[in-house]
């Protein structure tokens, strides 16, 4: 995730860092204090929160690595597709 406030450089921003953003706002710190902090603005801080919740870092590698291997079945599942319908039917 790319971020930046307006009129500065953008920065970028991994998954991992913004779960330990967000477990820190759950811990009590203030917004704009994590917002200061950490260089993101308002909006990125509750786009991560929309799009990864309460999740721990462990989860979001988990969740990574199904990806992945969902993005390897999608590829077999698609040649296996290209090939039967090349197959002459009776």
């Amino acid at each position: 995730m790319v971020v930046g406030s307006p009129g500065t450089d953008e920065v970028e921003v991994y998954e991992s860092q913004i779960v330990a953003i967000l477990k820190e706002g759950e811990a009590g710190v203030a917004l704009s204090k994590l917002t200061r902090k950490d260089g993101i603005s308002r909006a990125a801080y509750f786009n991560g929160q929309a799009k990864y919740g309460v999740v721990s870092v462990s989860e979001l590698k988990r969740m990574k690595g199904v990806e992945v291997e969902n993005a390897k079945n999608s590829g077999a599942d698609i040649k296996l597709a290209r090939r039967f319908s090349a197959l002459p039917t009776r």
